[in-house]
């Protein structure tokens, strides 16, 4: 099993997990581009997972579809995604190339968002959460209240410290940046912007990372 970070657009992140044969369930593709060009290196979507309905995370999938006309794609109950195949919402379980995953509903960021956790079984686990929590900062409130955005951000801290959070964009410095002006002495949040600079400056996503460290 290998977690792929596949970059689209200024600044987001399609996250593909792939088992050994080259199956890759692939989340939030707003950008169909960087999958198929993928796909000529062994890459083949085997399913979608969609956390909400912004098209930068789901437009893509119109044209993957298109290409492979039998990919299932698990989205959550919002009429403004008209490409998914399956319906899922909070507590459902996907079983998917075997593996799980569980559904959790985020609201906040928008009110139908969703996350998708794969439990680690022995080894990381994997936390695929859309726009609600990003490495040092959440997601902006487009029509969620901040009540429910802290509940979506304590659900997610109750999962496993050593869980991968594979968030949708590579906000990681900005968070950083503003974080340092309101808490300039955590030794903590010195070290993760002195890690993710190097990332970036080394052309590496500074991403994933954990929910211990968030």
């Amino acid at each position: 099993m290998r977690l792929t970070a596949l970059p689209a657009f200024e600044d987001n992140y399609i996250w593909a997990l792939v088992d050994d044969e080259g199956n890759a369930i692939v989340v939030d593709p707003g950008d169909a581009a960087p999958v198929l060009a993928a796909s000529g290196h062994g890459l083949w979507p085997a399913a979608g997972l969609l956390a909400h309905h912004h098209p930068g995370h789901a437009r893509g999938v119109a044209t993957l579809r298109g290409r492979w006309p039998a990919l299932p794609v698990f989205a959550p109950e919002d009429p403004r995604i008209d490409t998914a195949t399956e319906r899922v919402g909070d507590g459902a379980r996907i079983p998917l190339n075997g593996w799980e995953f569980s559904v959790l509903a985020v609201p906040g960021h928008t009110l139908s968002h969703i996350a998708f956790h794969r439990p680690g079984n022995g080894s990381e686990g994997h936390l695929f959460c859309g726009d609600t929590l990003f490495s040092l900062g959440c997601g902006r409130l487009f029509e969620g209240t901040p009540a429910q955005m802290l509940a979506s951000l304590d659900r997610l801290a109750a999962l496993p410290g050593s869980t991968a959070v594979c968030c949708g964009h590579e906000y990681t410095l900005a968070n950083a940046a503003f974080a340092r002006t309101v808490d300039p002495a955590n030794p903590a949040l010195r070290r993760r912007t002195e890690e993710a600079t190097a990332m970036r400056q080394a052309g590496r996503p500074s991403l994933p990372s954990s929910l211990a460290s968030e």
